[in-house]
């Protein structure tokens, strides 16, 4: 009789785990979906404008705003870049400006066709302020 009761007990004690662990499984469903208001691309485009020609924007940030960008899933546009050159240029960095070429230049990827149109879009930037591409410094044959 003991063994029948202490079986039952046991048998009773799993099938409040399994009660228990089904009630909280529905608890932990997320709800990723912030439900904000979705920014269009030319807000995208100013923010990140306005961010790379702050005045006092200094090499840290501008970095951070760089690696931010980079992060996320696109290219950014000619204008966005441009500001970031002018940044660079501001705080007298050249190797931020190139390497903010080649990672434009990665984040390209297959597409071919990205890259050259950026850097024909920022060639008069470039030009003006005396920034020479990765390509023009020999370093894609590294």
């Amino acid at each position: 009789m003991f063994r029948a009761a202490v079986s039952l007990s046991v048998s009773g004690a799993r099938s409040l785990t399994w009660t228990r662990l089904r009630c909280t499984a529905p608890l932990a469903q997320r709800c990723y979906s912030h439900g904000g208001k979705q920014e269009t691309d030319e807000e995208f485009d100013a923010r990140w404008v306005n961010y790379f020609n702050k005045a006092d924007i200094d090499s840290w940030e501008l970095r951070k705003g760089m690696n931010t960008l980079i992060g996320y899933d696109l290219v950014p546009e000619p204008k966005i870049l441009d500001a970031a050159l002018r940044a660079c240029r501001r705080l007298d960095d050249l190797a931020t400006a190139i390497r903010i070429l080649e990672a434009v230049k990665d984040k390209s990827g297959p597409h071919k066709d990205i890259y050259p149109y950026l850097i024909q879009e920022l060639r008069p930037t470039l030009d003006e302020l005396g920034i020479s591409t990765p390509e023009e410094l020999g370093m894609d044959k590294l």
